[in-house]
């Protein structure tokens, strides 16, 4: 995890502080990824971060914050797919699609946890909320280039995240967002790139 990325997910952190909330995420991406997610509690994270309880919960609102937090970061932390001139828009989009739902395939534990986090009402998880949503709009206005049409960006994100939360209500397998979507984008796509 790069420390740009930290210093943009908690701004106002002094060194230290961000070194503490730094482990703090690493001890519960390792918790995570030993008890899941719903065995694991903030307590358990800081005890493996070796920082304290009330430590803890100065940096993590809840256990949905830690959740919301690693599913951001594991976003911002693969770079968007390189595309080539010959590629249209609907395998620009599709590219995005495919590269998100082997990125869960390859995080099992935070997909399962991420769902439920984000539907949470904490205020820290709807920042993260928001931050999300913005990187799936950045990535797909990338895909489909400086002419695009924001109501198709909207589009696209929209069907993008119901396919989402029915991977994460286990419906779809992440595997398969790509191949689900292929028909939905090609419609929002027509007569539009």
């Amino acid at each position: 995890m790069s420390s740009q990325v930290s210093s943009e997910a908690r701004s106002g952190l002094n060194a230290r502080q961000a070194e503490t909330f730094e482990r703090l995420l690493i001890a519960g991406a390792e918790e995570l990824r030993a008890v899941g997610h719903e065995a694991l509690t903030v307590r358990s994270v800081a005890t493996r971060a070796s920082v304290s309880p009330a430590t803890a919960y100065t940096y993590l609102a809840s256990k949905n914050h830690l959740f919301a937090e690693l599913f951001f970061r594991t976003l911002v932390a693969v770079e968007p797919p390189a595309f080539s001139d010959a590629d249209g828009a609907r395998e620009r989009v599709r590219a995005v699609v495919r590269q998100y739902g082997e990125l869960m395939v390859a995080e099992p534990e935070i997909a399962a946890a991420v769902t439920p986090a984000l539907l949470g009402s904490d205020p820290e998880v709807e920042r993260l909320r928001l931050r999300i949503g913005a990187e799936f709009v950045r990535r797909f206005e990338l895909a489909l280039g400086a002419e695009r049409d924001p109501d198709v960006v909207d589009a696209l994100v929209l069907a993008f995240s119901g396919v989402l939360l029915q991977a994460g209500m286990g419906l779809v397998p992440y595997g398969q967002l790509a191949d689900r979507l292929d028909a939905v984008n090609a419609v929002i796509l027509k007569g539009n790139v």
